[in-house]
């Protein structure tokens, strides 16, 4: 047997469940679903319910979305007994979370716009709170994440909706086996499933062990109730790694069970915040913690944390403004405070706080301290632990300090682990890139000048290489790199990027080029700067990055100026941050802190909203800013050990397909300095595991994935040829692998098509014929009596296919020149124009309404000045015909459907059932309902494709 069927694993999933203390049960459907719930919440909380107390209670928990419901799950349920009297029932255990009501089920058939039968449902109490998809060996798990969301679409909001409380999902092909949140279909991403591991990072892959580890009922329910995050700002379920949980519960034992200090180990970009946040909250539980302080070393993450943290749980931390509100906070009942370590400093050190500070020198305080690598190894670190006797200090770090990147100061040469202790828990960046966690870096050093090879990383005692690195003609050229690479480094500003440059000097040059050039017309990028103005030369001492943004640094700005002998540098960044003003409508500057501080904060929003394509810096943001849509670095800096993992690391979070890898650009010989580091921090066999492939060596995978192509299919036409859709699958999964090389490779300044064994053409055909299959399947699933494709659950990855540079603007563009063309470009220019539209999945939408306009309105018009008025024009009364029809077709009222329409386009959310509901002319039977509103909300997606997203406007 070559694949072990889906009815093999379910078998044996249920066989082992059991064993691990499940009561196995048969469910058929809905309502033996309710009756089941009925007795186990009966048991659970030793009541007998009469049939109008159990009404009462799914009346109660049958509203709300996942998030709410989530809610719902944690609370206890209010009813009013036969005698009248108020009572309350608990759905879920969560302070004894082994003591709940554990059972298995298999194939329950929910009946909702679909019929659905689901593989393997756990049920806690004898709720659905666990869902478990299996797929053949063999088969993607991502078909199992598919077929998922669309039970989410066609059948979980069936009935009483109690597989609304879903709170986990499980998804195994028997070899690889993954876990993640419930949540709405637009907030999952199969980039949020995660494996589970053991303490030492060692996969969970296989389903059995997965079961074993992960599913056995005590740790399935802790996991739920303890390890499960509501966060409210994105009402969004978010469950903890396995690396954050074992870091919590080293920390957690640490307090339980000795005095001793700690600190955490896990690599930049793996979700501290989280980690902390869920470790401090459950330290505050603890009778024997008086406080809980969170410290960080610069004001903006003083207010960033404390929001972040809020977001997790409402109310939960207090920040502190100024010192006078943190001795207040200590005085007071709160639990969780978040503060700046320089605030605790002076709360400890000054005279005025004396008297209200020494009542908390004996009480058990702990300390957690993010990024622990920054600012713990001077005085203060010694002020803390000589002022809080019994104190508990942990700190968190991506890049730990050991002898061979420790700095020197009054105390000499100090480690991480001489401050914190033992390393309670280490995850480092192999282990964050094997996961899927992070990226992996693309590092290209580009050669600036032809003389000396041997010239690399200059100090500043050698005068004349000095000259050479900081050469005019140099960075001149260094800009004109950046901006012709820059479109294809960042997919055509589908993300952005930081010039991380050697001091103020550098910082105030490269941005007066790149303005210049701008004024010049050679490129159309926005650029930013942001430093602080003293003297700031090359870091010294281990590739330390001073962020110099902590409250003493920000303070220098509402000095008077005079005092520092950089005063130009001050005049330099108020005619920068001028020309910010005029570009964004603010009104920013350094004349205090407090605007400084504003225009910080703005910087930083506008990076991770792509409004900034590069900002330059010297040591700001470098380390501690955290953007997905950042994905490039230029680097004219030199770097070492922490400081270069730091700044290189601000470019590889995850965020979607097209996002493979962090771009680094390096215009100064940094490899030797790379090397290094990344053997301090992973090891020195790690550097493939973190780096990606030279450029030869991606033609050279290439080249084996299009020969795998073209043996399925040896020409665009033989796609036709293809007899059942396994063969397609073969094609697609084939064409897949040669998209996502070609989106990797051709962020390379080396890429072009005239190297590489499949033309431009070619590859523009071949993405037709594999967006004609995707919207022959997309066809096939809205139809429903075509029943399921094995195509369904496929992932085109159609992110890959998108082209940023290719949008309705450059279409009309040649549209434009079609109207203008001679008779004999005609036929050439309408068929480059049928060629784009064919190959762009956003833009296929509007294909049949382009062509319509060519073919029908575009012969009538004389001034080509008039084609864009035309067509928008064309397409405002085309939008309103398709309204009309649409309203026509499924009987309902246009101006609630306009309205509808509105909302969603405003809150780019999908509109709510009811709000579908609410503009039917006439309700539709039940047994209808349900299809109806799938039906009608695809109509709206389909609407906004084609006559909205994308035009002017959107």
């Amino acid at each position: 047997m070559n694949a072990q069927p889906e009815q093999l694993l379910e078998n044996g999933l249920i066989d082992q469940l059991q064993s691990l203390g499940y009561e196995s049960i048969t469910l058929k459907d809905e309502a033996d679903l309710v009756q089941n719930f009925k007795r186990q919440i009966e048991k659970h909380n030793k009541v007998e319910l009469a049939e109008a107390e159990f009404n009462q209670i799914m009346l109660y928990i049958n509203k709300g979305n996942i998030f709410e419901r989530a809610k719902t799950l944690r609370s206890r349920i209010p009813y009013v007994n036969s005698l009248g009297e108020n009572k309350t029932i608990q759905l879920l255990d969560s302070k004894n979370w082994c003591k709940n009501e554990f059972q298995v089920a298999n194939q329950i058939t929910m009946k909702g716009s679909y019929d659905n039968r689901y593989d393997v449902t756990i049920l806690i109490n004898g709720l659905p709170l666990v869902q478990v998809e299996l797929k053949r060996r063999g088969l993607e798990l991502k078909e199992a994440f598919n077929q998922i969301n669309r039970y989410q679409r066609h059948s979980y909001t069936a009935g009483f909706g109690l597989f609304q409380f879903i709170q986990l999902f499980v998804i195994s092909n028997g070899v690889n086996t993954k876990y993640y949140c419930n949540g709405s279909v637009r907030q999952r991403n199969f980039k949020q499933t995660f494996y589970w591991a053991k303490k030492d990072n060692s996969l969970t892959t296989n389903l059995s062990e997965f079961a074993d580890d992960f599913m056995n009922p005590c740790h399935l329910s802790k996991m739920i109730t303890q390890y499960i995050v509501l966060n409210e700002t994105q009402k969004a379920l978010m469950v903890l790694r396995p690396y954050q949980y074992y870091a919590v519960e080293e920390i957690i034992n640490q307090v339980k069970t000795t005095k001793d200090y700690g600190y955490i180990w896990h690599t930049t970009g793996s979700g501290k915040t989280l980690t902390s946040f869920k470790a401090a909250q459950i330290l505050t539980h603890i009778p024997e913690v008086h406080k809980v302080v969170f410290v960080v070393d610069r004001k903006d993450l003083d207010y960033q944390t404390a929001k972040e943290f809020n977001s997790f749980a409402k109310g939960s931390i207090y920040s502190t403004n100024n010192t006078n509100t943190l001795v207040e906070q200590l005085n007071s009942d709160n639990k969780l405070i978040v503060t700046t370590i320089q605030k605790l400093n002076n709360a400890i050190t000054g005279n005025r706080y004396k008297n209200q500070m020494s009542g908390l020198q004996n009480e058990r305080i702990v300390f957690i301290f993010d990024e622990c690598h920054r600012s713990q190894f001077g005085m203060t670190h010694e002020n803390i632990v000589n002022f809080f006797k019994s104190a508990q200090l942990f700190g968190f770090t991506g890049t730990p300090i050991f002898k061979e990147n420790a700095g020197t100061n009054e105390y000499g040469k100090r480690t991480t682990k001489m401050l914190f202790g033992e390393c309670l828990h280490k995850y480092v960046i192999t282990d964050a890139i094997r996961d899927g966690n992070v990226l992996r870096f693309a590092i290209e050093y580009i050669r600036t000048f032809k003389q000396r090879d041997e010239i690399q990383d200059i100090e500043i005692e050698k005068i004349d290489e000095a000259e050479v690195m900081n050469s005019p003609i140099r960075r001149r050229n260094i800009v004109n790199h950046i901006i012709q690479n820059h479109p294809n480094k960042t997919h055509h500003k589908t993300y952005t990027s930081m010039f991380c440059v050697a001091d103020v000097d550098a910082a105030i040059e490269y941005y007066q080029l790149f303005k210049t050039a701008k004024e010049e017309g050679k490129h159309n990028l926005n650029i930013a700067t942001i430093f602080t103005y003293q003297a700031n030369e090359e870091d010294k001492d281990a590739g330390t990055i001073t962020e110099q943004f902590g409250e003493e640094e920000l303070s220098l700005v509402a000095e008077d100026q005079e005092t520092y002998a950089t005063k130009h540098s001050r005049e330099y960044l108020d005619e920068f941050i001028l020309d910010y003003n005029q570009a964004f409508q603010t009104n920013y500057s350094t004349k205090d802190s407090k605007l400084f501080y504003e225009y910080y904060n703005d910087i930083a929003a506008r990076v991770k909203t792509k409004q900034i394509d590069v900002l330059i810096v010297v040591n700001m943001f470098l380390t501690g800013f955290d953007s997905k849509t950042l994905n490039t670095l230029y680097v004219d800096k030199n770097l070492k050990y922490h400081g270069l993992i730091q700044a290189y690391s601000r470019t590889n979070r995850i965020l979607d397909e097209v996002k493979s890898h962090g771009n680094i650009v390096c215009y100064r010989n940094l490899k030797d300095a790379t090397d290094k580091a990344i053997e301090l921090f992973a090891n020195k066999d790690a550097i493939e595991d973190i780096i990606e492939p030279a450029f030869e060596r991606l033609e050279e995978t290439f080249q084996e994935k299009y020969d795998e192509l073209i043996e399925i299919v040896p020409s665009v036409d033989a796609v036709n040829d293809l007899k059942n859709e396994e063969e397609q699958a073969e094609f697609i999964k084939a064409f897949r692998d040669v998209m996502r090389l070609i989106n990797k490779m051709k962020q390379y300044a080396d890429f072009s098509f005239d190297d590489l064994p499949l033309s431009h053409q070619e590859f523009e055909d071949f993405k037709s014929k594999y967006l004609d299959l995707y919207e022959e399947t997309k066809g096939i699933s809205k139809d429903e009596d075509k029943g399921h494709s094995v195509l369904d659950d496929l992932d085109f990855e159609l992110e890959l296919i998108h082209r940023d540079e290719i949008n309705v603007t450059y279409i009309m563009n040649l549209i434009v020149k079609l109207q203008a063309a001679p008779s004999s470009e005609k036929d050439k220019q309408e068929k480059l124009i049928q060629d784009l539209l064919n190959s762009d999945l956003k833009l296929r939408s509007k294909k049949e309404l382009i062509e319509k306009f060519i073919q029908k309105q575009l012969p009538f018009i004389t001034d080509a000045d008039q084609v864009l008025e035309e067509f928008d024009q064309f397409v405002y009364i085309e939008r309103q015909n398709a309204l009309k029809e649409m309203s026509k077709d499924e009987q309902l009222d246009p101006s609630k459907l306009e309205k509808v329409i509105g909302e969603y386009l405003f809150s780019d959310k999908q509109p709510l059932r009811d709000d579908i509901v609410g503009t039917m002319l006439q309700r539709p039977s039940l047994k209808e309902r349900s299809s109806k509103i799938e039906r009608v909300t695809h109509k709206i997606f389909d609407f906004v494709n084609t006559y909205v997203s994308g035009f002017v406007g959107r």
